[in-house]
């Protein structure tokens, strides 16, 4: 968004101040949010509170305050403002209105065409391929994803700036009189409709109403593209803009008077079209003979000959184009099951596109098959209609068990045959729920978003196990403190849960750590922060090791990257350009001494810090390095050195930036050794688990590591003990035998009486080889009985004496800890 004065925006919008009028004139916006998850600059963002059907954004006001969030506009009179002493308020009548007529106003700065794409299918598509093919010949800006709504219209268009050449927005409705709003907000020159299907038909009293209210948005157009063939697009579009001035530009297979006639031919797995552009000969070939996606090819091509945009690279690159990816996530559930969770998508489509997946793993490891199904959003269908096509695909697809959760579902239970599940909301499926009701089954999660079916799947994805690790939370906070006091109150935190929050477990360690407000977590790989947003964390997470292949979903989900090297560097910066974000935060890792990952070369850091503010896609939100020996003394010349290296070279890098940068380069053992070297950031690890290098911090112990015992039994002189019979009973000995080995992360090295473990009071050796599910204790001369507890690790086997047995170091033994070993969590 391009920088404006809020008094500006309040004379754009034509209302007044009831908060701060004083501070508007000096209010530099830079960026607006509806969704208090997604700021990222609080001093120069503007909060729009909308208030909707499920969501209110007053609600969030005071939290925002709370953050640095100084801009808002609100709809709510009565809204309390004694506590925002500070704030710059601004009354609208409505503030989704508002929204898009500041969208409206960005709009009508720019010249440059604008092509409005709207249709019941295939609209992302389309402009996704558009941008593919075009990219390398104009500056684009299109609506990120799927932004088609009432809301997220606008919020694309407040994008646009000076410097692109062509603005691609998409336009979706779903009832009557919602695409004259989103006409003004884009104001198209050219329009492009994709077809008129199902989808939202429930709205609409038939599709000749619903195709009117889709062509309003053409009303400023120059010209129109549509395809021909559509036989109702074609009646309508002729009714109502045949007699006005845009030009219409009609495509089709069968009508060889169309604007553009397209022949198909087959060739294996490849289409070619062929056709006709200013008097030559033309064909593309594209790697697809779906008809949906030879449709979408063609509404490309369409556009392109239209506008005088075809030429030979770009007819060289439709044989590169690729699908929109679904996202289906197949992972080891409870009781032997397996778990697919599609809870991202709710049409019909992607559902069958799901059971098809299904049967596709069900048909090689034989097992049952359990649906687990929401209501479906805006399927063009009424409830009885739906209820029939999902009876008809369960059959179809063979679903032995399907569980229908919401209230159209429920509704229509009559529908249905026997035996199947009904539920009104997702909380009424996890009260009944029991872990045994399931074995031996491969469940597709099939759900709109706001049934939150991820609490579905972490209960599935759920392991059970004698063996458990007990994590205190308390502890877990109070080291968090303890590192705290070591810091400046400005000082931000950044707290390592990657590994699976070193053994603790991710999701619950970052939920705890979120509600003591910690500035940032990291996660080693982009997985490890996907699973933490689709649990709900929304503090920022860094992804320390990033990987290509991930980093459209790492932009999806706001995972911010560490970037190391220049390569990594393009690699990101095209995939940002390709999802078509702006200002989105990357961190900078440079390399003291380490010699790890990070950047060596001055002149490479200067290029990219350069770069970095002409393109705006990226921004630089932190610099950091890591130093190699920070807990051991006799190191510290060498950790200062590092120091004094990396303020070197981050000073060229932050001096560049219109953005303040954070630095950090302290781990734990910095921390409590280097407090002056703390700058703007440090990063808390293995410290907050337990593991402190100074007496000053005495940071308590998180976890302990129990199981219990499952025999008890004698062993005669002379007999031996496990594996290789390296367990030797040279007098008459009494053999306790624990579920727990190697599998469970109870290492090897810790058998044959090197290790020892805690029962009823006293220590007890292990004796023989530790197998991979079972050790062996020797309790020779006690009333020791099967189903005792015992400890492994905590208040009396410490995590260090563990690590000194091992021959290793705590870091190892916590990551080890298997993730069957089931985590408990305590907090008083």
């Amino acid at each position: 968004m391009q920088n404006l004065k809020f008094d500006k925006i309040a004379g754009i919008l034509k209302s007044h101040f009831i908060a701060g009028e004083e501070y508007a004139k000096s209010n530099v916006i830079k960026s607006v949010s509806i969704d208090s998850r997604t700021i990222a600059d609080v001093a120069s963002c503007l909060f729009f509170a909308i208030k909707g059907v499920r969501n209110d954004g007053h609600l969030y006001m005071e939290e925002l305050y709370a953050k640095g969030v100084r801009n808002f506009v609100i709809s709510n009179p009565d809204f309390d403002l004694s506590k925002f002493t500070d704030a710059c308020c601004l009354l609208v009548p409505d503030s989704l209105t508002a929204l898009q007529q500041l969208a409206a106003w960005i709009r009508n700065q720019f010249t440059y065409p604008v092509l409005g794409i709207t249709g019941s299918n295939g609209k992302t598509i389309v402009k996704e391929w558009l941008y593919e093919l075009l990219q390398d010949d104009m500056s684009i800006i299109r609506s990120p994803k799927s932004f088609n709504s009432q809301v997220g219209v606008p919020l694309s268009v407040l994008n646009m700036t000076e410097k692109f050449d062509l603005a691609i927005f998409e336009a979706g409705i779903s009832h009557p009189d919602e695409m004259g709003k989103l006409t003004n907000v884009i104001a198209p020159t050219i329009g492009l409709i994709t077809n008129i299907g199902d989808a939202h038909q429930e709205n609409f009293k038939d599709k000749a109403e619903k195709a009117d209210e889709k062509l309003r948005l053409f009303e400023l157009c120059e010209m129109i593209i549509y395809p021909k063939d559509h036989e109702l697009i074609h009646q309508r579009i002729q009714l109502k803009y045949k007699k006005k001035s845009p030009q219409l530009f009609s495509w089709s297979f069968v009508d060889s008077e169309a604007n553009l006639h397209i022949r198909l031919e087959q060739k294996g797995n490849c289409s070619i079209l062929k056709f006709i552009s200013l008097g030559e000969e033309k064909q593309v070939e594209i790697p697809f003979t779906d008809e949906a996606g030879i449709e979408n090819a063609c509404q490309c091509i369409a556009f392109m000959v239209a506008t005088k945009l075809l030429n030979e690279k770009v007819l060289s690159r439709f044989s590169k184009l690729q699908p929109i990816a679904m996202r289906l996530e197949m992972k080891e559930g409870i009781n032997n099951c397996s778990l697919i969770n599609d809870y991202y998508n709710s049409d019909i489509n992607s559902l069958e596109i799901a059971l098809q997946f299904l049967n596709s793993q069900s048909i090689t490891r034989k097992q049952s098959q359990t649906l687990i199904l929401s209501d479906i959003r805006q399927s063009g269908y009424t409830a009885g209609e739906l209820a029939r096509v999902v009876v008809r695909l369960a059959k179809t697809y063979r679903i032995d068990r399907l569980i229908c959760i919401g209230d159209e579902l429920w509704k229509h239970q009559a529908l249905f045959p026997t035996g199947v599940e009904f539920y009104r909301n997702t909380t009424d499926f996890l009260r009944s729920f029991r872990p045994s009701d399931f074995n031996q089954e491969h469940i597709l999660l099939k759900g709109a978003r706001d049934f939150k079916f991820e609490r579905i799947a972490t209960l599935l994805q759920k392991k059970y196990h004698q063996t458990q690790l007990e994590i205190n939370l308390n502890a877990l906070i109070d080291n968090l403190n303890k590192y705290k006091a070591l810091l400046k109150p400005e000082t931000k935190i950044m707290v390592m849960v990657k590994a699976f929050s070193y053994g603790s477990g991710t999701i619950e360690i970052a939920r705890a750590l979120e509600f003591q407000k910690v500035d940032y977590l990291a996660v080693a790989v982009a997985d490890e922060g996907i699973e933490l947003r689709q649990a709900g964390i929304e503090t920022p997470i860094i992804v320390m090791n990033p990987e290509e292949h991930s980093f459209e979903i790492m932009l999806e989900y706001r995972l911010e990257p560490n970037i190391y090297s220049t390569e990594l560097y393009h690699q990101f910066d095209l995939a940002a350009k390709r999802m078509a974000v702006y200002a989105f935060p990357i961190h900078l890792k440079i390399e003291t001494g380490m010699h790890r990952l990070g950047f060596s070369s001055e002149e490479e850091l200067k290029m990219i810090a350069q770069q970095i503010p002409e393109n705006g896609r990226l921004r630089i939100k932190s610099v950091f390095s890591h130093l190699a020996a920070s807990d051991d003394k006799i190191h510290d010349e060498f950790t200062k050195r590092q120091h004094d290296r990396f303020i070197k070279l981050s000073e060229g890098i932050v001096r560049l930036q219109p953005e303040p940068v954070f630095r950090h380069i302290l781990n734990s053992a910095g921390i409590e050794r280097f407090a002056n070297f703390q700058m703007e950031m440090v990063r808390l690890g293995i410290g907050l688990y337990g593991v402190s290098q100074s007496p000053a911090i005495q940071a308590e112990t998180v976890a302990r590591w129990t199981t219990v015992i499952s025999q008890v039994k004698d062993v005669s002189i002379g007999e031996t003990i496990g594996y290789n019979r390296k367990g030797q009973a040279d007098q008459a000995r009494k053999v306790a035998i624990i579920p727990v080995g190697y599998a469970d992360g109870y290492d090897r090295r810790l058998g044959n009486g090197t290790g020892k473990v805690w029962i009823n009071g006293q220590k007890y050796p292990v004796i023989g080889n530790i197998c991979m599910d079972m050790t062996m204790i020797d309790v020779t001369g006690t009333n020791i009985n099967a189903g005792d507890q015992v400890e492994l690790m905590g208040e009396n086997i410490h995590l260090e004496q563990l690590s000194e047995w091992m021959g290793t170091i705590p870091y190892e033994i916590l990551t080890g800890i298997s993730q069957r070993v089931r985590r408990i969590y305590i907090q008083e």
